[in-house]
């Protein structure tokens, strides 16, 4: 046991008081940074943060990274890193439905109260799973650990209400006809199609969707698309 250090006795560290967004970058250039401003200036107004304001921070020109914007009652900081997800999983995704459940406020917003995405991600590494999509207490899907979910059920594609305001998935799905709406999670057997889709990993096919007794296995197409926000991102590749 040790003595807190001085510089964590703030609210941010404490009680969760803050929010953050995470941007996709390209070589050094900020993508969809209105729409990650605009979700982390909602947020922080909820919250009652400090709105983030100003330009992008000067980043150095990795071919691919991800910059952390994380609102605090003490300002805004940034943190830039190289985005290396790995070899492209052409043959799609497994995801975990978990038992795990996002809290009912806090769902809309991405906050320091991060620890439900934390669970439902590591159940998924348990069951050797992609991603871990987490349901409200109505049994509902409604998030994914570290991407949003994006399903196809009777040849329409529905967005499942309730969670984070997806960018990465609002991006892919401009121009094409969507719902939000409730997914029960015994609809899910019946998807025809599944995507998640985040900053980290851009937007991603689902092979097989995993449930307590139950597992269906989807057709995998990759979008074809160009869009260096909805792309995976390779280790590093000419510009």
């Amino acid at each position: 046991m040790r003595p807190l250090p001085p510089h964590l006795e703030q609210s941010a560290w404490l009680h969760g008081a803050a929010a953050f967004t995470t941007v996709r970058t390209r070589w050094g250039v900020p993508l969809l940074w209105t729409a990650h401003l605009a979700r982390l200036t909602a947020t922080c107004t909820w919250l009652g943060l400090p709105v983030p304001q100003g330009e992008p921070p000067a980043l150095e020109p990795l071919p691919w990274g991800l910059l952390r914007l994380t609102a605090t009652p003490e300002g805004l900081f940034w943190s830039h890193r190289c985005l290396q997800p790995g070899p492209r999983p052409f043959g799609g995704v497994r995801v975990q439905l978990t038992g795990v459940q996002v809290h009912p406020q806090l769902a809309a917003h991405k906050t320091a109260n991060h620890l439900p995405y934390l669970l439902a991600g590591r159940e998924a590494a348990q069951a050797d799973a992609f991603e871990g999509w987490l349901t409200d207490g109505d049994g509902n899907l409604v998030d994914g650990g570290r991407t949003s979910p994006l399903v196809e059920l009777q040849g329409r594609l529905v967005v499942p209400s309730g969670g984070l305001p997806g960018l990465t998935r609002a991006h892919f799905l401009r121009g094409q006809t969507f719902e939000e709406r409730p997914v029960p999670v015994n609809a899910l057997p019946h998807a025809s199609r599944a995507w998640v889709c985040g900053s980290g990993v851009g937007v991603v096919p689902v092979r097989e969707i995993v449930g307590d007794g139950w597992r269906v296995t989807l057709p995998v197409r990759w979008p074809d698309l160009r869009d260096p926000a909805l792309v995976w991102p390779a280790p590093a590749d000419p510009a």
